[in-house]
């Protein structure tokens, strides 16, 4: 291993024949990228499509639901317990949104 103050040495994530990877006793951590998973067919783009889509329901909702609450708070007279019960409101349903699609996106994957 390296000592203290040493750089730590450079390890190779594949052998030579690229298929199974190298050893690496050096390293802190080693990860292999796991090629062997079904997910990774769809690429990058379907998970950054799923996370965008997450949280971009999980924001739209729990903002529509504070600002109605605080619209009819300002309407009732009623500061701030509709608002916050808007907030909460909202924030379940997009819990809710965001399970559903999740749920959906895994079934791709049950056989």
């Amino acid at each position: 291993g390296a000592s203290a103050g040493e750089p730590l040495p450079k390890c190779r994530s594949t052998n030579a024949g690229g298929t199974a990877p190298a050893r690496c006793d050096d390293a802190l951590v080693y990860s292999p990228r796991p090629d062997w998973l079904p997910m990774n067919a769809l690429g990058r783009a379907a998970y950054v499509a799923l996370f965008a889509e997450v949280g971009v329901a999980l924001f739209v909702t729990t903002l529509l639901g504070a600002l109605t609450g605080h619209w009819l708070d300002q309407q009732l007279s009623t500061n701030p317990i509709l608002g916050v019960s808007g907030f909460l409101a909202g924030a379940a349903m997009g819990a809710v949104a965001d399970y559903r699609l999740i749920t959906r996106f895994l079934a791709r994957f049950e056989s």
